[in-house]
């Protein structure tokens, strides 16, 4: 007879429950980036680019592009003071939590995404003319290599270069 017992040990669902809930429980989100989006958010600036997560980009940087909606990199995307107010809030409050932004916490050149440290460091490998490839259009454009980029995901695991 064996003097230890051959039965194998089970990992416990309620720990792993248990584990999977200990960011929620501290105020802390898995994925930063993962921000439950306003529906005005969507609506108004979706109509035109990807609802960036606020995130991506420092408070500072969130509150000078609302300020600046008249005159949006070429557009006017001018909202009712209600909805700028709103939407202007939760960026701020939502605001540059991603751990690549708060390494570099400066606002980039111009409030682009596409000219923070953070994003020129990890799309250093791109070259300018897989950025003026017809599928994927300019830097800006994140959805067209990642898949996820809506709901805030931008693993290097999910990534496809379109051709």
């Amino acid at each position: 007879m064996p003097a230890f017992p051959t039965t194998r040990c089970r990992p416990l669902p309620w720990a792993l429950g248990l584990l999977l809930t200990l960011p929620a429980a501290f105020g802390a989100r898995a994925d930063p980036l993962a921000v439950p989006t306003l529906p005005a958010y969507q609506q108004e600036c979706a109509a035109c680019h990807l609802a960036y997560p606020p995130g991506l980009l420092p408070a500072a940087s969130w509150q000078r592009l609302m300020a600046g909606l008249p005159h949006h990199f070429g557009s006017d995307a001018s909202l009712d003071a209600a909805t700028q107010q709103s939407l202007s809030a939760w960026l701020t409050a939502n605001a540059g939590s991603y751990k690549k932004v708060a390494r570099d916490p400066a606002p980039p050149p111009e409030d682009r995404i596409s000219k923070a440290p953070w994003f020129v460091r990890e799309h250093r490998e791109v070259s300018a003319a897989t950025w003026r490839r017809k599928s994927i259009g300019s830097a800006s454009n994140c959805a067209a290599c990642h898949g996820g980029a809506a709901q805030g995901r931008f693993s290097e695991h999910d990534l496809r270069i379109p051709q």
